[in-house]
Parts: C-alpha cells; structure tokens; sequence
C-alpha cells in the first residue's frame, strides 16, 4: 500500500470538499480498498499504485474544474470518475505559466497526445470543448520549449458562418482577428502574456489565416490547423503539402459545425476518407464525453444530436 497527498490550500474547501466531504467519498466509494482522507487543508490517499494514479487523476481534474467554475456537482464527479476508472496513465502534459500543470482530462485526450508523438501529422475530430484547440496549442508549445521545433504556425480558414467579412468594421487584420480569438486565447492560458507577445512579434509563433499559406515550405515546424472542417479539398490538400522536413501538423475539426454551403465541400471529411490507413497519420476521435466546458455544453450537444 502506498500514500499520496494532495494540497488544497488555493480552494474553498467546503466548496470543493462537499459537506461532510461527500464529494470525497463518492470518489472513495468507486474504488474498494483505498482511503481518501482530509486532513486540514489536505487529502491523503491510501491504496495501491494503480488505484492511486487513476484517483489523483480524478482529484487534479475536479481542481481544474473548481477553479474554473467555482462549483462541483454528482453528475461532474461521477463522469470524472468514469473517465478516471477507465485510464490509468499520468496525464500531465506540461507545465504553463507560473508552473501550472496541465492535465489531459480523458482517456481520449490520452490517445491524442500518444498519436502525436507517434505520428508526423494527426488528425483530431471532436464536437466543440473537448479541447482539441488546447491541447493541440499545448503540445506545440511543449515541442517549442523543449527545442524539438523552431517555430509554431497555427491556422485557420476565414469563413463566415452566418456574417459577411465586407461588413464588419476595420481593416483586414481587424476583420481576420476575431476568427483567430480562440488560438490567442489558448496561448494566454499556457504562456505568460508578455511571452506570448514576444514570440508572435519575432516570428517564432505565427498565426495566420489559412490562405496566407499557400507557396510555403515548413521545416522544424509544429503546424495546427484548426476548424479544418470549414476547408475545401484543394485548400486542406494546399495545407498538407506544406509540411517540410522535422514538421508536425495537428489537423482540428468538427464535421457537426461546417460553415460551407454544402457538407460534401468539406475537405476534412474528405481528407478522412482518403487518407485512412496511410502510415505515419493518426486519427483521434473527441466525443461528447470529453467535453470540458460547462456541464450545459454536453446537454445542448446533446440535443442537437
């Protein structure tokens, strides 16, 4: 039997702990033969190595999860707990600004970070939240970091989903920005903000619509293309070719949430049909249960299903 603990001093604990700690021993309850106990501003788990990678897992998970939402309920805890159950690996994949570790939060987030360094291009498919922009950001900057790279490009194709770029107001670096919110948004969770500014000024991290790709070579690069749904063939085919020696490219999507006219337009889904079974491409499917935003998300997803 082995021990582990965990701090909670930067939470509320009854918030996070439940009254009469019933959050922790709904966790308990799930695994026979381990103890969670909490003592101050602290848990100490007691069980078997296995037992307690899958619990501290689900512990780490439910932090993020408080700290970003200020609440935990049965329904959160119990899907942390299947997921948990089911994937017995250390999910720790880096360490952001100020020292914050980030955690892949299901199993199948696992698989798309053991694909990436199995593979030289990936393609990742998910309905939205299950944080296939993140993580895929996340392992650029890794890979940046630890000198395995020598630049980051991360892009995206500019379609209008339901508005007309003509009108919106500004230049065309003011109307091109708001397409591209979501890859400064990760980047601002994972490096400091004056870091960040500094890499984009000096050119090691570009981020750029997906039509200023076109006549590039790539090399010592980690590549993204995000919302690679919205592409046609001839665009994802441009995208592809563009890798050049010691690349990796993560291809992002969600073929529930195509903005062209027609879905059978889509150069992702086509890409997926064609490029099945090639070596050296993994493919990663997200699902509904991985969804990391608001526990509405899932309910509304749902309900368009």
């Amino acid at each position: 039997m082995v021990e582990k603990t965990i701090d909670l001093s930067d939470v509320e604990l009854l918030g996070f702990l439940g009254v009469d700690n019933k959050n922790i021993t709904q966790i308990e309850s799930a695994f026979p033969d381990t103890r969670i106990i909490s003592r101050g501003n602290k848990i100490k788990i007691k069980g078997s190595e296995n037992q307690l990678k899958k619990i501290e897992i689900i512990i780490n998970s439910l932090l993020f999860h408080y700290k970003k939402y200020g609440n935990l309920n049965e329904d959160e805890i119990h899907s942390r707990i299947k997921n948990g159950r089911i994937n017995s690996q250390k999910n720790l994949i880096f360490y952001g600004s100020k020292g914050k570790k980030i955690y892949t939060l299901s199993k199948n987030q696992n698989e798309f970070v053991n694909s990436c360094s199995k593979n030289d291009i990936v393609f990742v498919v998910g309905p939205a939240g299950t944080g296939k922009t993140f993580i895929s950001v996340v392992l650029a900057v890794k890979a940046l970091k630890e000198k395995n790279v020598k630049k980051i490009v991360i892009t995206r194709p500019v379609v209008e989903a339901g508005e007309n770029l003509g009108f919106l107001p500004g230049d065309l670096q003011d109307k091109i920005d708001p397409y591209l919110r979501p890859i400064y948004d990760s980047l601002e969770e994972i490096l400091p903000e004056k870091k960040t500014k500094q890499l984009i000024e000096n050119k090691t991290i570009e981020i750029v619509p997906l039509a200023y790709m076109r006549g590039r070579t790539l090399k010592d690069s980690y590549i993204l293309l995000d919302e690679a749904q919205n592409t046609l063939t001839s665009q994802i085919k441009m995208f592809l070719t563009r890798m050049g020696k010691n690349s990796k490219m993560i291809v992002n999507g969600d073929i529930t949430q195509i903005d062209l006219n027609s879905k059978k337009e889509s150069g992702l889904i086509d890409a997926l049909k064609r490029l099945k079974k090639t070596e050296g491409i993994g493919f990663i499917n997200l699902e509904e249960e991985d969804v990391l935003r608001h526990k509405l998300v899932k309910k509304i997803l749902s309900k368009y299903d």
